[in-house]
C-alpha cells in the first residue's frame, strides 16, 4: 500500500512540483501560494499593468502545471526560474503589442549616457515604502526594460548578481553595469520629477 506524501510548509519546491505532475492538486496549490505574490509583484513592477501582470503569472503557473517550462532544480531555485519565465513572457507580450516607448539617448555601447551611480543611491525597496511610492513606480516604468529588470530583481527581490545573470541570461559584468546605470537613471528621473518636498530631503 502506497503512503501519500504529506505536504508541509517545509516541503521543497522540486518535491511539490513532482507531486503536482502526479496529479496532486494540493501540491500545486502550495506552490502557487508560495510563489504567486513575489512573481506578481515582479511582473507588475516590470510591465506596469495589473492586467498584464496577472496574465503573466497565470501563464507561468500553467506552464509549470503542463510542463511546458522545463524546470531543473539542479540549475537553481524555482522562484528565480519563474522570474525568468515571467520576464520572457513580458518581452513577448510587449513585442506583440508593438508598444512604442520613447527611450533616452544611448551612447555608443547602447547604454544610457549617465555617470555610474554611487553607493549613495537610496535603495528602491526603501523608497517604495514611503509616500513617494507612486513617483518611484512612475520613474521606474520609464527605464529601459533591461535596466528595469536588474533594478527590480536586486533592490526588491534581493537576488544576487549571479542569480540575476541567470534570470536575465547575461553575464555578471553586464548585471553590474546595468544595475549601476539603472540606479543612476532612476535617481536622475526622481530628482527631475519628484515634488519639492521630497527633494528637500
Amino acid at each position: 500500500m502506497t503512503t501519500m506524501t504529506t505536504i508541509t510548509l517545509d516541503t521543497a519546491d522540486h518535491e511539490l512540483l513532482r507531486l503536482t505532475h502526479t496529479g496532486r492538486a494540493d501540491a500545486f496549490t502550495a506552490l502557487y501560494r508560495r510563489h504567486q505574490g513575489p512573481l506578481y509583484r515582479y511582473a507588475l513592477m516590470r510591465c506596469g499593468s495589473p492586467e498584464m501582470a496577472a496574465d503573466v503569472v497565470q501563464e507561468a503557473f500553467m506552464g509549470l502545471l503542463t510542463q511546458r517550462f522545463g524546470f531543473d532544480p539542479l540549475r537553481g531555485q524555482l522562484q528565480h526560474f519563474l522570474f525568468g519565465v515571467a520576464r520572457n513572457l513580458i518581452l513577448k507580450l510587449e513585442e506583440a503589442r508593438r508598444r512604442q516607448v520613447a527611450l533616452p539617448e544611448l551612447d555608443e555601447d547602447g547604454e544610457l549616457d549617465l555617470d555610474v551611480a554611487g553607493e549613495g543611491v537610496e535603495p528602491l525597496a526603501r523608497l517604495l515604502g514611503n509616500e513617494a511610492a507612486e513617483e518611484v513606480r512612475r520613474a521606474l516604468s520609464l527605464l529601459p526594460a533591461h535596466y528595469r529588470d536588474v533594478v527590480i530583481l536586486f533592490e526588491l527581490h534581493e537576488l544576487s548578481y549571479q542569480e540575476i545573470a541567470a534570470v536575465c541570461q547575461v553575464d555578471i559584468g553586464t548585471v553590474r553595469s546595468r544595475l549601476s546605470r539603472g540606479r543612476a537613471a532612476l535617481a536622475k528621473r526622481l530628482q527631475a520629477h519628484a515634488p519639492a518636498a521630497c527633494l528637500a530631503n
